[in-house]
């Protein structure tokens, strides 16, 4: 399959001019091996730690394992050998080269663990996710940083159409994905949920239950884009709910979901304290809900969460891998007024609403000012929706065109 330029790159390229070490993480099959060994270019040693007896040997015997396999390297499935982190901290202070490891993992939590401790200010790490939309097609830019109606205009970017938004959102952004048929696609999750999820939540996530815990994976996917219910994820999975608290963060730990954070501070009061839900890939999503076809879920009532989703995970991954970029967040009062995304910059709060549909009501900007009381400036923003061609509505927010962002 040809290969399609990640985000990811540049900041991996980035964090190996500064850092001996760089550490790229993420859910399994996300393309972390595909995406570095295509920067690699064959010029530093491969070992994958998926290899049993060079497992055994990175466990047992450290030192031999890297007489054996010189640096640079790119050490693959890392988190199966913490035994090895040690080491990479004498030899990156003795040879203080940029770069000289490259590590890659599937587990985020297990990871986290033994380098915060043996690599602190010696690693940069890229947290690495499914593809986003714009890699799927083959065409990455920049996250949008002016949002006035002259900077839309003038900006380049594919015009997408309602079809092909949801061939992606069905789809989903796995890269052994793309180009199956819908038979091959739901063979693949099917083994995707059987071989790599249960398995690594049993391993390392210490579940003893694991039918639970594929009942919890399905609640969590018919709430995905509502505000976390704790209490509702727990009686559907028949657990407890610290074990529904528990059993997410394993979900966020290794790169299923993410959750977005409310936007406080000490002038908003009544404000709901909730984070909000979303699964990196929506194909795996809509999988787990037991969505037949791409025309089933474009026509179901749950199709612009679907859309939201795709969205807000645009916005987030681009967020996480290029720098200086906003915060992210949502915005939701008692009295149920709701802005979908509150960016926060340095200069203030730029809001953003999703809508699924090419001529979105205007009047979802009227809660805008609101994020004024704040103490902020709010910055112009506006509508994310399908519309062909940006265009104004009112003297600071507009209709912006998604293939724009």
């Amino acid at each position: 399959m040809e290969y399609r330029k990640r985000i990811a790159e540049d900041k991996v390229l980035e964090l190996s001019n500064v850092f001996p070490v760089v550490l790229v993480t993420g859910a399994r099959q996300c393309g972390k091996t595909t995406m570095l060994t295509h920067l690699s270019q064959g010029n530093r040693t491969y070992v994958s730690l998926d290899n049993i007896r060079d497992r055994i040997l990175a466990q047992d015997d450290p030192e031999l394992f890297f007489q054996k396999y010189n640096t640079p390297i790119f050490i693959d499935e890392v988190q199966y050998a913490p035994e090895l982190f040690s080491y990479i901290k004498t030899i990156v202070d003795r040879n203080k080269v940029p770069g000289e490891f490259w590590l890659s993992g599937s587990q985020d939590f297990m990871i986290m663990r033994g380098v915060s401790e043996s690599l602190a200010g010696r690693m940069g790490i890229v947290r690495m996710h499914p593809m986003i939309y714009e890699e799927a097609i083959g065409e990455t830019k920049n996250l949008l940083s002016d949002y006035s109606f002259d900077s839309l205009k003038s900006r380049q970017g594919s015009k997408l159409e309602i079809n092909s938004a949801f061939e992606y959102v069905f789809r989903g952004g796995m890269p052994a994905v793309l180009g199956m048929n819908d038979d091959m696609r739901s063979e693949y999750f099917d083994a995707y949920v059987g071989t790599y999820l249960m398995k690594d939540v049993v391993e390392f996530g210490r579940v003893s239950d694991a039918m639970k815990f594929q009942r919890f994976l399905s609640v969590a996917a018919s709430q995905n884009t509502h505000a976390v219910n704790y209490a509702t994820l727990a009686s559907g999975a028949g657990i407890s709910e610290p074990t529904a608290k528990e059993w997410l963060c394993l979900l966020e730990g290794m790169g299923v979901v993410w959750l977005l954070r409310p936007y406080c501070s000490n002038l908003l009061k009544r404000m709901i304290k909730s984070p909000k839900m979303y699964f990196y890939d929506t194909g795996l999503c809509a999988h787990i809900c037991r969505m037949p076809s791409k025309d089933v879920l474009q026509n179901s009532a749950f199709a612009g969460e679907y859309f939201e989703n795709l969205v807000v995970n645009l916005l987030k991954i681009k967020s996480d891998l290029i720098s200086n970029s906003p915060g992210i967040f949502y915005y939701r009062d008692v009295d149920r007024n709701e802005i979908d995304v509150v960016l926060e910059e340095f200069d203030g709060l730029r809001p953003l609403e999703i809508k699924l549909s090419a001529n979105p009501d205007k009047n979802v900007v009227k809660r805008f000012p609101l994020l004024g009381k704040s103490g902020r400036d709010v910055k112009p923003g506006g509508i994310i929706c399908l519309a062909s061609e940006p265009s104004p509505l009112d003297a600071r927010n507009s209709i912006i065109p998604m293939g724009l962002i």
